[in-house]
């Protein structure tokens, strides 16, 4: 029975007997502002209810019918592979995810009555099938002109022995409709590893000390470093062909706060020397080897010659896709030859108040300042290249200052002695050269800049700084060649090729420097050089 006193509108209610309809009328006066057409409104209502209800029932039974799918032997599907290849992969470790689709290019869907691994090789393959976890799928449904992904991970086994590593490894993943089999291969290259300390020291700093002795690197196998080495009355020697990958990431302990992970540290009483030869250069980099890491910068954070620490040297290597390639902290020493520092995050060397020299050297690709002097320090480069294109960062900057507030309020002059000889600083902005100088030139001792026989590229320098700098090519840089931002300069820089073009500017410009009488190819340099770490063949 229906109510009169009920506040409920009836319009839902199919068939209204007519008290109710007398209800409704009774309720729906109450609003002027409606105008109720009772009969039309219910009729209204039933049909597109109706019309709705029947929709949904006839679309669910559409999708529920097993008859709409192509089945069996039938089933035609493609891969956007026929092998999935993963690079090299360090025992005991995953590797990134590595994916492919299944496509189905007909105007049915499919479904396909089994995916699975077929883990014959032993090694951990693990799927994950259009969202699925798991190495093993029944009915599997492809939609037309639709495709599912599967993603497919690896670890390594480590109990491979060392004398066939690196090695492959490989197994397949099979897709069953019918009596068709079709197949996809896995395809890992797999290698054991030395883990300095162990795999588990992910943002741990460990001390490596040896009594004032020296640790030895020289395994054919790689090093992977997990977290931070710091090194301590010890002699740490890198020896030549050796390769070490740094597992970083962001860590954080009470040491040093939260951090980039993967480093080598040298405390006061620690060195590091490293050995590289033309033909067996020391490789540094992230532990990411797929190709898409190759060219990442910041995946470590990189090494640190910390306060004091002497006589660290650097020959014939190549440090990469770091975040900074080396930080040399004060009255610390280090000496580089032959070596190479790209696809750094921020600086590919920075020295605060330090000692550096450098020769043959190769600074490119860095997000920073690809070489940074700061505070002072006593600095020489002779036959390097620092090149910076596409970054609002200078290539080389220099300073004799450190300030201790935001606003540079509180400072602190230390003076600074710089020797440039052979070098070329280019890139793609007005001035690859900056110069701070505290002093305001009173004090000239305080900034001491020796460039010759180098090829720069500074515009505003000359005229800005209140004209600090407009004698630069008299005072500063002697002999020096400035080119134009699109001088002929170099062999193909878009590929990263810092060779010299055979127009280029940097050609028989040098000084004779008779202690490097080889490029950082090992090419001879014969007559008068060329500016930079390329000598034109």
């Amino acid at each position: 029975r229906v109510s009169c006193n009920s506040h409920r509108p009836l319009l839902f209610y199919k068939n209204p007997e007519p008290l109710a309809a007398a209800c409704m009328r009774a309720y729906w006066q109450t609003f002027p502002t409606f105008v109720l057409i009772q009969d039309e409104i219910v009729l209204a209502m039933q049909n597109i209810l109706g019309w709705l209800l029947m929709a949904i029932t006839l679309g669910l039974l559409a999708c529920n019918k097993d008859d709409q799918f192509v089945t069996g032997s039938s089933v035609d599907i493609d891969f956007s592979t026929d092998t999935l290849r993963f690079d090299t992969v360090f025992t005991q470790l995953g590797s990134a995810t590595r994916s492919f689709t299944v496509r189905n290019n007909g105007n049915r869907p499919v479904r396909i009555d089994k995916i699975a691994l077929e883990g014959s090789s032993g090694v951990r393959f693990r799927l994950n099938i259009d969202g699925i976890p798991g190495n093993e799928l029944t009915e599997v449904d492809v939609w037309a002109k639709d495709s599912i992904h599967i993603f497919v991970e690896v670890t390594i086994d480590p109990n491979q022995p060392t004398s066939i590593s690196p090695y492959i490894v490989t197994d397949q993943i099979s897709f069953y409709t019918g009596d068709v089999r079709r197949q996809v291969v896995l395809e890992a290259w797999g290698q054991n590893a030395n883990y300095i300390p162990s795999r588990f020291n992910r943002g741990i700093p460990v001390l490596l000390s040896c009594d004032n002795q020296t640790i030895v690197w020289n395994s054919p196998l790689p090093y992977v470093i997990y977290g931070e080495i710091l090194i301590d009355s010890c002699l740490l020697q890198i020896e030549a062909g050796s390769r070490l990958y740094f597992h970083g990431g962001i860590a954080r302990n009470e040491l040093f706060g939260i951090f980039n992970d993967g480093m080598l540290y040298t405390l006061p009483k620690g060195r590091i020397h490293i050995k590289g030869s033309p033909e067996r250069p020391v490789i540094l980099q992230g532990d990411r080897l797929e190709e898409e890491f190759q060219e990442a910068p910041g995946q470590w954070f990189g090494l640190i010659f910390g306060r004091g620490s002497r006589d660290n040297r650097i020959e014939y290597a190549t440090i990469k896709n770091s975040i900074i390639g080396m930080l040399v902290d004060s009255a610390a020493e280090l000496r580089l030859r032959n070596t190479q520092v790209y696809n750094t995050a921020g600086s590919g060397l920075s020295a605060s108040h330090a000692s550096v020299s450098a020769e043959n050297c190769l600074f490119r690709s860095n997000a920073g300042n690809s070489v940074q002097l700061t505070h002072g320090g006593d600095y020489a480069f002779d036959h390097c290249t620092v090149a910076s294109y596409g970054v609002d960062a200078s290539a080389a900057a220099m300073s004799n200052f450190k300030c201790y507030t935001d606003d540079c309020s509180l400072f602190d002059i230390h003076r600074i002695n710089a020797r440039w000889r052979n070098c070329i600083i280019f890139g793609s902005r007005n001035d690859e050269i900056i110069l701070s100088d505290a002093s305001q030139r009173n004090e000239p001792a305080l900034f001491n800049l020796d460039m010759r026989n180098c090829v720069v590229r500074v515009r505003d320098l000359l005229t800005q700084s209140n004209g600090r700098y407009a004698d630069f090519f008299s005072t500063y840089c002697v002999d020096c060649v400035n080119g134009p931002r699109d001088a002929k300069l170099f062999l193909n820089r878009t590929e990263q090729d810092y060779r010299l073009d055979s127009l280029s500017i940097a050609i028989d410009i040098g000084l004779s420097i008779p202690e490097i009488p080889a490029d950082l190819l090992g090419n001879p340099r014969i007559g008068r050089p060329d500016a930079g770490c390329y000598e034109r063949q």
